[in-house]
């Protein structure tokens, strides 16, 4: 017989030493946010279905919990992602003109693992940039995501930028291929050349010019001699012009040694417009931060609008933070004295952890390193260090 203490497949307990990270990088990542003008906020964490998932992909529906509102017998969905819901307050509750950044912070439920070895309760945090179409927005986020996970104490994290412009550029050139489009993306995704090849056959054949395009990106990845090749063999549409001089200025002007490009790393079609970047590092099996541009999104609330914005999973970035910073903490007996008391609240009010023991309790919390005691020493309370073994 299971016990009853056993929990749902990919879902988690987080413990106190794990907990205490994740709490303390949330805290320093949003103080972070707030430094440069950010502000906070907190969208519920149910909404009825329509208003959480206007355009969505497939795939954020199908990772989406879905219950019925017994108030009002509507569907509701448990949001599996934050950023239509930020997108929803800029557009219609805020509806301010010019220029808003925001920055969100809570928890997410996939119906779906992502991955096989990915939990299904996220902890997402992330910034977005409304109403600069201009490319320091994008410039700015990037930096931001990058500050991000070296806050997170990530070594030689490598950026990689791709363009969703670039890759619409060349399925709209051709009727067919936009028909196509998830399939086209789906293939991409997965670098599947020989798929690729295959889009030349059958009824629903794409032009061979836009085949030939396609199955020139899974190849374009790399530094910038590698950007440089995969522009002479790419059509000269608009789109690709374009999205060729973004890559170029965003290099340029980041200056991070570990940047490259990737043409075939897409997301869904339709829902990014321009720039998208993730995040990597050794020790990691999958991307630890995704972003880009999305200027479509807000027009489903009815106001379109210029956006850039990344997001993160808090409990992946910090699962191996836990055992390698513990804060400092003092440790005190118990006893009723005033003098005791009044030296405890005042090294707790200086920011200091001070855990005062019950009779006969050791100090083995794994979230704290005890590095002193409160001691008496002629009739005085005094702070000393524990000599260590």
């Amino acid at each position: 017989m299971k016990g009853n203490w056993l929990l749902p497949e990919n879902l988690a307990d987080v413990l106190p030493a794990e907990a205490l990270q994740i709490e303390s990088l949330r805290r320093r990542m949003l103080d972070l946010f707030k430094g440069r003008g950010f502000e906070l906020v907190l969208p519920p964490l149910v909404e009825y279905l329509e208003s959480l998932l206007p355009n969505a992909g497939q795939d954020l529906r199908l990772r989406t919990f879905k219950l019925v509102d017994q108030l009002s017998g509507r569907t509701l969905g448990v949001r599996a992602d934050m950023t239509p819901q930020v997108t929803r307050i800029d557009a219609h509750i805020l509806n301010r003109p010019g220029i808003v950044r925001l920055c969100y912070c809570g928890p997410v439920l996939h119906a779906r693992p992502a991955g096989l070895i990915a939990n299904r309760e996220l902890l997402q945090i992330g910034a977005e940039i409304y109403g600069h179409a201009g490319l320091e927005a994008d410039l700015d986020i990037i930096r931001l995501a990058l500050e991000c996970v070296a806050m997170a104490g990530v070594r030689q994290p490598a950026l990689v930028l791709c363009h969703a412009g670039l890759v619409r550029a060349i399925i709209e050139s051709d009727a067919q291929a936009v028909v196509r489009a998830d399939e086209i993306m789906s293939l991409l995704r997965d670098k599947d050349l020989p798929g690729l090849a295959e889009l030349r056959l059958g009824p629903q054949a794409l032009k061979a010019l836009t085949v030939e395009a396609l199955e020139v990106l899974p190849k374009s990845y790399g530094d910038l001699k590698s950007l440089a090749h995969a522009q002479t063999l790419l059509p000269k549409l608009p789109g690709v012009t374009d999205a060729f001089e973004a890559f170029k200025f965003l290099i340029k002007s980041l200056g991070h040694p570990h940047v490259s490009i990737d043409l075939s790393d897409v997301g869904a079609y339709g829902y990014h417009s321009g720039i998208t970047f993730s995040i990597y590092a050794d020790g990691w099996y999958d991307a630890l931060v995704q972003g880009g541009r999305y200027d479509n999104v807000g027009q489903s609330f009815g106001r379109a609008r210029s956006a850039a914005g990344f997001s993160l999973d808090l409990r992946k970035i910090a699962k191996d933070l836990w055992h390698t910073s513990k804060p400092k903490a003092i440790f005190a007996s118990n006893e009723e004295s005033s003098d005791l008391k009044k030296l405890v609240t005042e090294l707790r009010e200086s920011g200091e952890i001070v855990v005062q023991l019950f009779s006969q309790e050791k100090p083995p919390h794994d979230a704290f390193l005890f590095d002193r005691q409160i001691v008496q020493v002629d009739r005085q309370w005094v702070v000393q260090s524990i000599p260590s073994t």
